[in-house]
């Protein structure tokens, strides 16, 4: 378990590498990257329910996809509405013949900012 924390209404963009157990890039080409943040941890019996996800991003498109190298980005318009606290999120990768794979949740740590400038 890997936690993550973000000043509210914060750019953050966390890079991945994704290899193999002999530490040998996958070429993630045609892969999804989910990543979802939840209030908390609830099962829900769909697959596809994230309707009560916080944040919810696909990532189709990679940095470097033939070295396995991608990013999942937060924007402010993210956490900028958000209550300074601790959510949960995890990350799936969405391989090219369907399967999903969950390589990491944790704790969202979204942390109060002092002040809110954007000029």
């Amino acid at each position: 378990m890997t936690d993550l924390v973000v000043y509210r209404g914060d750019n953050k963009n966390w890079v991945l590498t994704f290899t193999d157990d002999a530490g040998v890039a996958i070429d993630i080409t045609g892969y999804t990257i989910f990543f979802t943040v939840k209030k908390e941890n609830v099962y829900v019996n769909s697959t596809s329910d994230i309707t009560d996800a916080l944040i919810s991003k696909d990532v189709t498109s990679h940095t470097n996809p033939t070295s396995g190298i991608s990013s999942v980005a937060v924007v402010p318009a993210d956490t900028e509405n958000l209550e300074p606290t601790i959510y949960k999120y995890d990350m799936q990768l969405k391989d090219d013949s369907g399967n999903i794979l969950t390589f990491i949740k944790g704790n969202f740590i979204i942390t109060a900012d002092v002040t809110r400038r954007s000029s």
